[in-house]
């Protein structure tokens, strides 16, 4: 009898750290930053732009951009940076970011871009999401998403808006 009651206290016990430890995954899920911004870049600066996040960025969280890259249907159609395009003339075009704990820098990259056109250095849209660290290797969600598909990134951080800069 001893050892059927200190079998079926084990498995309570068992039970109750496996409950515990998914409430405590669940209770510790940080929720993504996001913002929205549109540059543009030219010579004057150096075709780069530095905007400060305006919200708090741990060192461990890592920023993900995307450009507003057609309109298909009168829907924007959002695609992960770094972004290249090559000119039928052999130039090239690289839109790209690097972060920091304190702002993203999105900037140009390319063979010539003096040549560039307005539609490509003019009004170009960006989202920024700072995807927590913390939630990576959870599992769940996590483990599935697609981060170069911003509507799946959004949809697994509850990102509902975009707010613009």
């Amino acid at each position: 009898m001893k050892r059927i009651l200190s079998f079926i206290f084990a498995i309570f016990l068992f039970n109750s750290c496996t409950t515990e430890e998914i409430v405590e995954v669940r209770e510790n899920f940080f929720e993504a930053s996001a913002f929205e911004i549109v540059l543009d870049f030219t010579p004057q600066n150096d075709y780069s732009f530095v905007e400060p996040y305006g919200f708090e960025v741990l060192p461990s969280d890592v920023t993900l951009v995307y450009i507003s890259w057609e309109v298909d249907n009168g829907q924007d159609v959002w695609r992960l940076v770094p972004q290249t395009v090559i000119f039928e003339d052999g130039n090239d075009l690289v839109y790209n970011y690097d972060f920091t704990q304190n702002d993203v820098r999105f900037f140009l990259e390319g063979s010539n871009l003096d040549i560039l056109g307005p539609e490509w250095t003019e009004a170009q849209a960006f989202r920024v999401v700072v995807v927590p660290a913390q939630n990576v290797g959870r599992g769940g969600d996590f483990e599935s998403v697609d981060y170069s598909d911003l509507e799946a990134v959004m949809e697994a951080y509850n990102i509902s808006e975009f707010p613009k800069r």
